[in-house]
């Protein structure tokens, strides 16, 4: 499995997410978005019907229904219970709650974190050095001037 750091400096969470998603999407992947507060998944998950002008990401959350159906389901717990093989770690989620459940069939996970935020820069890097002491598959990209995505460790 692979951990990906995805440093925002350029866009905010809502403007970077969408095209990491559809990408995931594009590869077959279903997705499981991981935050820690309630609220702010509920805004996410309203944004997420509207973030676009000629489509819209599928997705759901517990309240929904159906949630092995979502091909990307929010939550701030553990579970996948759509079978996900990519996991995105927001707003300071820990990836140590999932990395190792037994159930645990990720192709990769991915935490994104807000560089113009001092707690979520600070929490990234403990959660890097934690993984990196478990010598964990880690890779580190930071938003380049155009919004696309630098490789840098």
């Amino acid at each position: 499995m692979e951990i990906w750091f995805y440093h925002l400096t350029r866009q905010r969470l809502e403007q970077a997410l969408p095209t990491l998603l559809e990408r995931s999407l594009q590869r077959g992947w279903r997705v499981v978005i991981q935050g820690v507060d309630e609220e702010r998944l509920v805004a996410l998950d309203e944004w997420l019907w509207t973030c676009s002008s000629d489509s819209f990401l599928a997705h759901g959350m517990a309240r929904d229904g159906d949630a092995q159906m979502q091909p990307i389901y929010l939550t701030t717990g553990s579970e996948s219970p759509n079978g996900a093989q990519i996991r995105f770690f927001i707003d300071g989620a820990d990836v140590a709650d999932v990395i190792d459940l037994p159930d645990a069939a990720y192709e990769r996970f991915v935490l994104m974190f807000d560089g113009a935020d001092p707690e979520r820069l600070q929490a990234a890097r403990g959660q890097w050095k934690r993984l990196k002491d478990q010598d964990r598959n880690m890779s580190y990209y930071q938003q380049s001037e155009n919004g696309g995505w630098e490789k840098k460790a």
